[in-house]
């Protein structure tokens, strides 16, 4: 999840262990931990763009590295904390807060490598936004009063009613997926994949692409008393031996484009309106369209190059208007996303 939710998630784990006198420092430091398994976006590389999303959460969010992790914070914690607390006890809320960091970026859409290296795959849960400010607000609020009060009970009910979230978060990714299973038939489809994910920060609003006959079929529903579906568009499923114009397997671009069928889970396809751009149709800024959030741009004509990684993040005041309707269950939308067969 976003920073702030990762660093108050690892303050509100490291105050329930606090005795009073340690709450405070406690905070600090389980909120730091917290933040330091995000290190891995700092991988870079000018020449190869796609190192820092491989490695974006990546082994630094393993549970096998959790004791790892745990004992970096603590070192780097050392010498600000040796005169106020012993080691043994820094270790514990370094512990605390880093040990969920993997979990809670799992319960994304965008996934951790969690069993790294047992499996060298992201698992995602696909159960709660990247931003969730409900989610968040519950822990920032225990966590504030916890340490106003110097008390451990605030911070255990914080994290009560963060779990409580996640778990109708599950129950509504399970009710999105029954409405897109549903509409999929009708159609005659049997979706050879699925996926449901929250839209931007609530988990009332499901994004869904399936895949069926080499095409990925994106819709949204709204998940609340009754559904409500919104019909989207359909869009060539992209396949590289096929459509990489006899580029070279053995060529740098090509090994770029199965580095980011990997990294999508092979969710690709072009982006409808850029030829050259390979996209994550898994992510749009709209819940049922196809205009990619980020993709990799090809240049067939220096397939010794690496391939550039970009990211759309272009929201205009139509999409943001659409986006807010279906959201509040509007009964008509301003206007409709952008639809593409071939």
């Amino acid at each position: 999840m976003d920073l702030i939710t990762q660093g108050f998630l690892g303050a509100a784990l490291a105050q329930t262990v606090a005795r009073p006198a340690e709450t405070r420092l406690a905070t600090g430091i389980g909120f730091a931990a917290g933040l330091l398994a995000d290190a891995d976006a700092l991988i870079y590389s000018s020449a190869d763009s796609l190192l820092t999303i491989e490695y974006h959460r990546h082994f630094t969010h393993s549970i096998f590295f959790i004791p790892f992790g745990t004992l970096i914070a603590a070192l780097l914690l050392w010498p600000f904390c040796r005169h106020k607390l012993g080691f043994k006890r820094l270790y514990v809320f370094s512990l605390l807060g880093y040990s969920l960091s993997g979990f809670i970026d799992a319960c994304t859409s965008y996934g951790t490598y969690l069993l790294w290296p047992l499996f060298d795959e992201r698992f995602a849960f696909h159960i709660i936004s990247i931003v969730d400010p409900i989610f968040t607000l519950a822990l920032i609020i225990g966590v504030a009063v916890a340490w106003r009060r110097r008390s451990r009970l605030p911070a255990r009910l914080g994290l009560a009613v963060a779990a409580l979230y996640l778990g109708v978060a599950v129950l509504q990714l399970q009710r999105a997926e029954s409405a897109i299973e549903s509409l999929a038939a009708t159609r005659g489809h049997v979706p050879a994949r699925l996926i449901a994910k929250p839209s931007f920060g609530n988990i009332l609003l499901w994004r869904s692409v399936y895949e069926h006959a080499g095409y990925f079929y994106i819709d949204a529903v709204r998940v609340g008393r009754q559904p409500r579906l919104f019909e989207g568009s359909a869009i060539k499923q992209y396949r590289p031996a096929r459509d990489s114009n006899g580029l070279a397997r053995d060529s740098v671009l090509y090994r770029d484009i199965m580095r980011f069928q990997k990294f999508s889970d092979n969710y690709i396809a072009l982006h409808p309106q850029y030829a050259n751009v390979l996209a994550d149709v898994r992510y749009s800024i709209e819940p049922d369209g196809v205009l990619p959030l980020w993709g990799i741009e090809m240049d067939f004509g220096q397939p010794q190059q690496h391939a550039r990684f970009r990211v759309y993040r272009n929201l205009t005041r139509q999409q943001r208007e659409r986006f807010l309707a279906m959201l509040m269950n509007a009964d008509e939308l301003p206007n409709e996303p952008v639809t593409v067969i071939e």
